[in-house]
């Protein structure tokens, strides 16, 4: 059971909870205008935790023969037969039923919200089948956890999590454009649909490098729309310096940093902004 129980926080990347759990919690922190309760700060852990495990364990299902013919993906625990199709339909069906519960029991427009959230993430696996669009989509998967975190601790949608919705979104899109440049050659013998793949490597970095600046844009706007002050502030001229740092990083003509950039950096973005949000409301 220990084995199966390694194997489902394999197929989930549950280390990639970094780039989605700590916006969630900046999005609780800025409904409650300080800390939220303990009892909130674990509903909010157990909804990001259950609706990312659940994203992620359908993308793998879906994708299992893709990632059996890609040698990026081909070691993954689905294509190499270390976990059947069921156990990861009980994995997802468990996550699903944890991501519920939490939504429940955080606010009763949570749940109401709640079949919107998991079609957008179920959808996302089909995307890059028919869409260069994926990216975008993939953003508001993770887009949806600060707002999520809002709507469950103030019970109403304002301009202020949507903002950092947003802001999420075209930084998540971005990021994303550049960790699929190493999968290009591959997704264009498979007819794939990605940025890279429709404008080719260099048009895709620089439209990284739009998104990430709609996103700084969207954080910065965020700022005045919420009132708030130097500590936020603080935050953004680091962001600032990452999203910078992590475009210069990757180019056409060497990309063997992308795997860096994607889990690193991006990590760093979201850690940033809680940590400095703490900072906000605690001093």
């Amino acid at each position: 059971m220990w084995d199966k129980v390694k194997t489902f926080a394999e197929i989930i990347k549950i280390e990639h909870t970094l780039f989605s759990l700590p916006f969630a919690y900046v999005g609780g922190i800025l409904a409650a205008r300080g800390m939220p309760t303990l009892r909130q700060w674990i509903l909010i852990t157990f909804a990001i935790f259950g609706a990312r495990s659940a994203g992620m364990a359908f993308n793998r299902l879906v994708d299992r023969y893709i990632d059996a013919k890609n040698p990026r993906s081909a070691h993954r625990a689905l294509p190499q037969g270390r976990t059947t199709e069921l156990e990861v339909v009980l994995g997802i069906i468990v996550s699903l039923f944890i991501f519920i519960l939490a939504s429940w029991s955080l606010n009763p427009l949570c749940l109401m919200l709640l079949p919107i959230a998991v079609s957008i993430i179920f959808f996302y696996s089909y995307t890059k089948r028919f869409t260069w669009f994926s990216h975008i989509i993939l953003g508001m998967c993770l887009g949806m956890a600060p707002i999520g975190s809002w709507v469950g601790i103030r019970g109403d949608i304002q301009m202020a999590p949507i903002l950092l919705g947003l802001g999420v979104t075209f930084w998540t899109a971005g990021f994303d454009i550049i960790y699929s440049t190493m999968d290009y050659e591959f997704d264009l013998k498979e007819g794939l649909y990605s940025i890279p793949v429709r404008f080719g490597l260099d048009k895709a970095l620089q439209t990284s490098v739009l998104l990430h600046m709609i996103s700084f844009l969207l954080f910065i706007t965020l700022k005045f729309v919420a009132g708030l002050g130097w500590y936020y502030l603080s935050a953004l001229w680091v962001v600032g310096f990452l999203l910078f740092r992590e475009n210069s990083m990757v180019s056409p003509h060497d990309l063997s940093k992308a795997n860096l950039v994607f889990f690193r950096i991006n990590s760093l973005v979201s850690l940033t902004l809680l940590i400095f949000m703490i900072l906000e409301f605690r001093f």
